[in-house]
């Protein structure tokens, strides 16, 4: 499976959707039509299938940036930038597969996601009330994911991540300020 999963990456990476076929996939993997289709019964659950295999990958990068204490780097700065380093290489197998897995997988399951990401982020930023929470994950990940999808040409600029970890200490000093009593809003 990891090997027609590659294949299909790589395929999407030169030749994007318009290249993308079950029988390609199977050319360029040196197996049969039916072995792809034993694992995947049709394109959409072989693109479902690439695009978790992603995510699962940018994950893994966000935790071992964290365990490794993020090199030295703030916990917000190292969460941004885990998520940018995920796209490195394979840019735009990645843009397609991430695409498709947002389409494809269910309001629930990517909330279970941004329930992880919350607490990571309260772990490294303090507990967060649920609705700040709510709003600074998904102020953060429509940023990136804009960007991912958009496919702009700033993605892995150090002014990029700069900007989403200014918003991140922006709204969470006003976050603690709120607490303090001390906002006037």
């Amino acid at each position: 499976m990891d090997v027609i999963l590659e294949a299909a990456a790589q395929l999407l990476e030169r030749d994007g959707l318009e290249g993308f076929t079950t029988n390609a996939v199977a050319e360029r993997a040196g197996v049969s039509i039916g072995a792809v289709y034993r694992y995947f019964p049709n394109k959409r659950a072989l693109m479902h299938a690439l695009a978790e295999r992603e995510s699962a990958l940018h994950g893994a990068e966000m935790q071992r940036l964290l365990q490794a204490g993020g090199a030295g780097l703030a916990p917000d700065r190292a969460l941004v930038r885990a998520f940018i380093g995920a796209f490195q290489g394979r840019a735009r197998a990645r843009r397609i597969a991430m695409g498709l897995w947002f389409e494809m997988t269910p309001a629930e399951a990517l909330a279970l996601r941004f329930d992880a990401f919350t607490q990571t982020l309260n772990q490294t930023q303090g507990a967060l009330e649920p609705i700040s929470a709510f709003v600074l994950t998904r102020a953060l990940h429509g940023a990136l994911r804009s960007a991912v999808l958009e496919g702009v040409d700033f993605f892995h600029d150090q002014a990029f991540e700069d900007e989403l970890v200014r918003l991140s200490r922006a709204y969470l000093a006003q976050v603690r300020a709120r607490a303090e009593g001390q906002d006037e809003a």
